[in-house]
Parts: C-alpha cells; sequence; structure tokens
C-alpha cells in the first residue's frame, strides 16, 4: 500500500502541516471554528468532488451564496480555492492507483483551459451581475442533472475508453475546455461537466473513465483560476485577485476535502457511481429551484432560464444523437 500511495500520502503530509502552520501563525483558530458549518457542508461537497464529473463547488457556491447569503464572486472564488485543494487531492489519488483516464481528450482540455479561464477572468467575470452568476451556475447544472436522469441507465452501460483522438475531436475538446474555461473563471465550476457531457454522449465513454477525467480536469483548472487571480493581483489588479473573504472559509474546509474527495473517489469505486449520480442530479434540480425561489425571480427572469435550461438539455440530447451514429454500437435509452 505504501508504495502505491506513497504520493498521496506525501501530498496530504504536506497539506495538514501547510493548514496548521497557518492556523497557528495566523491564530486563525476561531474564525476556523466560527465558519465550521461551510467544513460540514464540504463534507458532502467534497465526497461529490471525487465521485461524480461536478467540482466540489457544486455544493460550496449554493451553500455560500443562498444559505449564508454571500455574494455570488464569493461562491465562485471558494469553489476555484477549495477544489484546488479537494480535487488535486483527489487528483493524486486517482493517478497514484493508475486509475485510468481519457488522456487524449484531456490534455487538449487543459490546454483550451489555459487561455479560456484567463480570458474569463479578466475579460468577462468582472463584467456580470451577480444575479446573471447565480443564474448561470443554476442553469447549467439543472440541465446536466436533467441529462443525467435522462439517460441513466444507458450510461451505466458504457463501455468506450478513447485512447485515440482525431484531429477533430482533439480540436473539438480544445474548444470545449476553452469555453469551459470561462464558466469556471464565472461560477467556479463547469468545465468538468461541459468534457464529461462530451465524453458520454458523444465518444460513449465509460463512466469509470469519463468521471476520473473530469476531474483531473477540473483540478487543474481550479489550479490555474486560484494562479492567474493571485498574479493579477499582485501585478496591480486587485479587483480580479480572489475575494479577501475566501480565506477563513477556505482554511476551515481544506482539511475535510484533502480527504472527503478521494475518499469519495474510492467509495464510488466500490459502490458504484449510479446512486451518487442520482443522488447529485436531483440535488442540481433542487438547487435551481430554491434559488428561482430565494431571489424572487421576476417571470420574464425566470422564463428566460427555463428556456436556457431546456436549450442546453437539447443540445446535449443533440450530442447524444450524434454520438449514437458512430460506430460504437449505442445502448438503449429508457
Amino acid at each position: 500500500m505504501w508504495r502505491t500511495y506513497r504520493w498521496f500520502l506525501v501530498w496530504l503530509g504536506v497539506v495538514y502541516l501547510a493548514w496548521a502552520a497557518l492556523v497557528v501563525a495566523g491564530a486563525a483558530w476561531p474564525q476556523v471554528v466560527d465558519r465550521g458549518g461551510i467544513a460540514v457542508a464540504m463534507l458532502f461537497g467534497s465526497f461529490v468532488a471525487g465521485s461524480t464529473p461536478m467540482g466540489g463547488g457544486t455544493v460550496g457556491f449554493p451553500v455560500l451564496v443562498v444559505v449564508f447569503n454571500g455574494p455570488a464572486t464569493l461562491g465562485r472564488d471558494f469553489a476555484l480555492s477549495i477544489q484546488s485543494v479537494g480535487m488535486v487531492s483527489a487528483s493524486i489519488f486517482l493517478l497514484a492507483r493508475r486509475q485510468p483516464l481519457a488522456w487524449p481528450v484531456l490534455w487538449p482540455a487543459l490546454g483550451g483551459s489555459c487561455l479560456g479561464t484567463l480570458l474569463g477572468i479578466v475579460a468577462v467575470a468582472p463584467f456580470i451581475d451577480d444575479l446573471v452568476v447565480k443564474l448561470t451556475f443554476s442553469v447549467l447544472w439543472v440541465s446536466f442533472g436533467l441529462m443525467t436522469l435522462r439517460r441513466l441507465r444507458e450510461l451505466e452501460q458504457l463501455t468506450e475508453h478513447p485512447r485515440v483522438a482525431s484531429a477533430a475531436q482533439t480540436w473539438l475538446y480544445a474548444t470545449t475546455g476553452f469555453v469551459g474555461g470561462i464558466i469556471a473563471a464565472v461560477t467556479g465550476v463547469g468545465i468538468d461537466m461541459l468534457v464529461y457531457a462530451l465524453l458520454v454522449t458523444l465518444d460513449r465513454c465509460d463512466l469509470k473513465v469519463a468521471i476520473p477525467t473530469s476531474v483531473v480536469l477540473m483540478a487543474g483548472t481550479s489550479l490555474l483560476g486560484v494562479a492567474y487571480k493571485t498574479m493579477l493581483a499582485a501585478a496591480g489588479w486587485p479587483q480580479l485577485g480572489i475575494d479577501p473573504s475566501v480565506y477563513y472559509y477556505w482554511l476551515a474546509a481544506a482539511p475535510v476535502v484533502a480527504l472527503g474527495a478521494p475518499f469519495g473517489a474510492l467509495v464510488v469505486h466500490r459502490i458504484g457511481r449510479l446512486p451518487t449520480l442520482v443522488f447529485v442530479a436531483l440535488l442540481c434540480i433542487w438547487q435551481f429551484v430554491w434559488i428561482a425561489w430565494h431571489e424572487r425571480l421576476s417571470l420574464a427572469t425566470l422564463v428566460s432560464a427555463l428556456a436556457a435550461v431546456g436549450a442546453l438539455y437539447l443540445f446535449f440530447n443533440w450530442l447524444h444523437q450524434v454520438g449514437c451514429r458512430q460506430p460504437i454500437p449505442c445502448p438503449e435509452t429508457i
């Protein structure tokens, strides 16, 4: 076991030593205790991050924005920051146990994310209204939840593993990574869901490959987001940096997600992914209803949001139809 997981255990040692040093040096324990609620929420959020194609920000964002009534910028920056610990931890765990990944599509998606995330931070996120950020997050995830529930049995039957990417696939995933990076810069999550959706609908990829690939992709994008924001703030643009109020929330949740996300990856390998996917899909639908009620959306805004949900769902369905025309056998749908 030591030989297999030695780098993962070294990573955990570094994380917990660094966390303890930050708490002691900053006399931050009272602030950490005061924000214990986010640590409890991220017990579940980190499990979601390691076991599904949804970043821990899928839980962290609505908790901070809806439950704690914080601004959308806080939810977004917290998502990127906490995923830089939790999803990186899950990625190191997956790599240590030699988990198969769709490398031919992962690399171009990460390349696209390098550009998209930076563009999103500099030229998109600062100009988007707080409510638009919340609705962007909500619409993306409710569409994904509906797609997951609709194709559940089919997802269970997928067995393909993309080993070689054509030029068209490379450009498609690079473009998706670029768009997903912009979305992640705005909401803190999203690129993982987009690439996962392409893998399972268009390339008929096995969940055991598609989900870990999305985990590694979101980990890389989260690190990019934090690095870009830190560098931009240091270069004289503090308004583009990480919201200062994120720090103590991050400090409270970091030790939880460092183990929670890998634990999710381990547990779901034993019990199967479908029960978790069903639960999280229902959570995605619930958060849309909750945000719509909490924000007291006008009829026009609600109709526009539902139209966006419908358009995204039709897009996912179109990808599925295209995928079924490929030479790969297409399982029967429900």
